[in-house]
């Protein structure tokens, strides 16, 4: 497997790959952005990708990606950068949105684990991804610049389809910014083998009140449309609920409404539609296990 021929420049700044960007879509040909590289490479490499330019952001900031808890609205902000191993390892963002550093575990390997970064997998948009489901059901933004400056979208608005998202040909994401998630969380997926591609993911957050009442339930679902989405129907089915086996059963059934699976390699549409509702009652008898422990 060889890569095809691209020029490769390093950014020094956000600006300059801007810039660089702006330039390439001028020229009418294609640069490719290149963070962890964790998914780029084996796509140059396979052909699947045929860039002109690669464009290195990792000089854009030299110093090591670190987490930095704002003084305002309590808000987590995660430079795009930030490396998968930091996701994991970081006592703030176990503390501020656990079922972050939980779906991260799942992500390839040790080695992809070292290099991959939370703003090249959003950017990437696997619809089997992990990070870009944690995020849509921790109600995550990202923030990107272009030429014309800085706009914020919510992830759930970031996705136009399988691997494609709403970000123009000359604008990069630079940050990612969660709110507080709820103390009480829940993530399972359904791999081939270990660390593999998702077939099926749910991640699912709650809270739950001192007489056992659960509120806030967002239940996500990965693997199972062409972009990760919210089971809304599903959430409202057990919210206000103690969580009883009654109550987990509609909502697993509640889930399928925002199916629309794909058949691939990897699994059947009906394989894949068979296990959203086993998947989403494990996740819930799970998440209600976390609630009364």
């Amino acid at each position: 497997m060889v890569a095809p021929a691209f020029d490769y420049v390093a950014a020094r700044s956000y600006d300059e790959a801007v810039r660089l960007l702006a330039e390439s879509a001028g020229a009418g040909y294609e640069p490719k952005l290149l963070a962890g590289g964790q998914s780029l490479m084996p796509m140059l490499n396979l052909r699947l990708a045929h860039p002109e330019l690669l464009i290195d952001i990792n000089p854009a900031d030299q110093r090591q990606p670190s987490v930095a808890l704002s003084n305002s609205g309590g808000l987590l902000r995660l430079p795009a950068l930030t490396r998968h191993r930091v996701l994991l390892e970081h006592d703030l963002i176990r503390q501020h949105c656990p079922l972050l550093a939980e779906a991260v575990r799942h992500v390839g390997n040790v080695r992809v684990r070292n290099r991959g970064t939370i703003g090249g997998s959003l950017a990437h948009g696997d619809p089997t991804g992990e990070l870009p489901l944690a995020s849509l059901v921790l109600g995550a933004t990202v923030r990107v610049t272009g030429p014309s400056g800085r706009r914020d979208i919510p992830v759930a608005e970031l996705y136009q389809g399988s691997y494609a998202t709403v970000l123009e040909p000359d604008e990069l994401l630079t940050e990612v910014v969660f709110p507080r998630s709820p103390p009480f969380f829940a993530f399972s997926e359904q791999c081939r083998r270990h660390n593999d591609f998702a077939v099926v993911s749910v991640a699912a957050v709650g809270d739950r009140g001192p007489d056992g009442t659960w509120s806030g339930v967002r239940i996500g679902l990965g693997g199972v449309a062409d972009q990760p989405v919210l089971a809304a129907a599903a959430g409202a089915a057990v919210s206000g609920t103690r969580l009883a086996d009654e109550s987990i059963v509609n909502a697993a059934q509640a889930a399928l409404d925002v199916v629309d699976p794909p058949s691939d390699v990897r699994a059947s549409a009906e394989y894949r539609r068979h296990l959203v509702p086993v998947y989403v009652r494990r996740v819930l008898t799970a998440l209600r296990s976390a609630g009364s422990a």
